[in-house]
């Protein structure tokens, strides 16, 4: 099983002394069966990462993709329409002759997926693809579908006999998010594919863990000396985990209306990063050693009493205003959404995690849509040195120590620490030590989906989430999603387009004399505390 320690050699282009760095090791072979064939995530995300791990040479020669959906379609057909997406969402050049052989290994299966026959044409096919590009009866299923349709989905590939693991065959399933909308149906839908599945098949895929600086957090933190002995609460003063997007909701009006930030974005894309930062170290890379000490982590995030919700949460929802240069509607305006809508487009939250580590250093967590900058990194401040020495001094005050991981969208780590001003006078400056992946180590055509395909046909689940980390999560969140609805915003929609958010969640921070890291030169946010 591939180590996560492996994970920044597996891609680079060239290393610092011009050699070409070493692949990861091949995908067993297998056909990847995507349900929802015809869908956009196949189109713009599946299809060009598995091109792009074809051209790294580390998809496996015996391999082949099986779309399924409602629309009529042949094969020839399929492959066609294939061909004309990739041209237009590759991340690459796409090499006419690699995609000839590549498309050759594209099938499609039209039927209805309640209709136990489509999955017995659908066995038919596989075995007809297993004896032609030798497979070897390894099969995978991507759930490109809407959650209503996962636990129907497993139970009638269990009844034609494709969920079974026997004779050396392996069988695993790809579920997408949303992993239920609350925790009784998350757990609801962990129980139903437990009754079809071992958990060691399922993989619940969380894109943002694609990206290489979330791979590379675990390695940030365990394989250097100097970072590991700091991250307890004796030296970080504060942690903001900040997901911002310069888009709205585009045509997603009706799925956004029933899910809202909160649920969106919170229990899994904001609590993967949040457990990598706050885990223990764990005793191996194993997918299991690394998940357990994710869940311990989420497990230990302290649940907010009725009283502590109203003041540690907030909520936003965008109105009309200018982003990214551009004059874009509120969020009522938008296509599919109520015109007196009361669902959140900005999340705001102060969390604390109960453990030694990390006792009363507090968390703080935003997600919306409409920001300033497309964005998502983790920033964390370090409490600042005794003052004592610099009391005689003309410095008023000590610049602040940041480390900043950034995860999107240029991909790096920054940390910030004061130096002398040259000069005849004692001052102070802020400098900036910047490390880019893609000025280290050569930018690499990613759709963000490689590495989780990738991981899921070798079998190592460590970047996907388990059953316990979804069910922790939403334990932490359900309380809040009953405040919200018992209690309705009044002042709806209260943060304009283009702007940071409401003033809440300004004030979330500013009660504890702290304030939101300035993210490029937008919005009126400063760095840190105001001490």
């Amino acid at each position: 099983m591939q180590s996560t320690a492996a994970a920044v050699q597996e891609r680079p282009a060239v290393q610092p002394d011009g050699r070409v760095a070493p692949k990861g090791q091949p995908g067993d072979p297998c056909v990847m069966v995507i349900f929802g064939g015809t869908g956009d995530l196949t189109k713009r995300k599946l299809i060009p990462a598995l091109y792009n791990l074809d051209t790294s040479n580390v998809l496996a020669e015996e391999f082949a993709v099986v779309g399924i959906g409602r629309t009529k379609l042949t094969s020839e057909a399929f492959r066609e329409r294939m061909t004309r997406d990739i041209h237009e969402f590759a991340t690459q050049s796409v090499d006419e002759a690699r995609w000839e052989s590549f498309v050759k290994r594209l099938y499609y299966l039209p039927g209805d997926l309640h209709d136990p026959d489509t999955y017995r044409r659908l066995q038919e096919l596989l075995a007809d693809i297993d004896r032609k590009h030798g497979t070897r009866g390894n099969y995978f299923y991507y759930m490109a579908i809407a959650p209503n349709y996962f636990a129907t989905t497993v139970r009638l590939l269990d009844a034609a006999g494709l969920a079974r693991e026997e004779n050396g065959h392996w069988r695993r399933v790809i579920i997408e998010k949303p992993f239920g909308h609350d925790l009784d149906s998350a757990r609801a839908l962990n129980r139903e594919l437990g009754e079809v599945l071992n958990e060691s098949q399922i993989y619940r895929i969380d894109h943002y863990l694609g990206k290489e600086t979330v791979q590379n957090i675990l390695v940030f933190r365990f394989a250097n000396g100097i970072f590991e002995p700091i991250w307890n609460r004796h030296y970080v003063d504060h942690v903001q985990i900040t997901v911002a997007e310069t888009g709205g909701v585009e045509q997603r009006g009706d799925y956004y209306e029933g899910a809202g930030a909160l649920r969106d974005m919170v229990p899994n894309h904001m609590f993967q990063l949040l457990s990598l930062t706050a885990m223990e170290a764990p005793n191996s890379f194993a997918a299991r050693a690394v998940r357990d000490e994710q869940t311990k982590a989420l497990q230990a995030v302290q649940q907010l009493t009725p009283e502590e919700i109203l003041t540690r949460t907030v909520r936003g929802q965008y109105g009309p205003g200018t982003c990214s240069g551009e004059w874009v509607p509120g969020y009522r305006s938008e296509p599919k959404v109520d015109p007196q809508s009361r669902t959140e487009t900005f999340v705001a939250l102060k969390l604390s995690i109960d453990n030694w580590r990390w006792a009363d250093v507090p968390f703080y967590l935003r997600t919306g849509k409409r920001l300033p900058q497309r964005v998502t990194e983790i920033a964390i401040q370090f409490k600042q040195a005794p003052f004592v020495l610099f009391r005689e001094t003309p410095i008023e005050h000590l610049p602040d120590n940041w480390l900043v991981l950034r995860i999107q969208p240029d991909e790096g780590i920054s940390l910030r620490f004061g130096a002398k001003v040259p000069g005849t006078a004692m001052q102070l400056g802020a400098v900036d030590m910047d490390f880019a992946y893609v000025d280290y180590f050569g930018s690499t055509p990613s759709t963000g989906y490689e590495r989780l395909l990738h991981d899921c046909m070798i079998g190592d689940a460590t970047l996907f989430q388990r059953a316990d980390m979804v069910e922790a999560g939403w334990c932490v969140v359900e309380p809040m999603l009953d405040i919200w609805q018992a209690v309705p915003p009044r002042n709806f929609p209260n943060y304009a387009a283009g702007t940071w958010g409401p003033k809440e969640a300004h004030e979330l921070l500013e009660r504890d004399g702290r304030r939101w890291r300035t993210i490029g030169h937008d919005g009126p946010e400063r760095n840190g505390p105001r001490r």
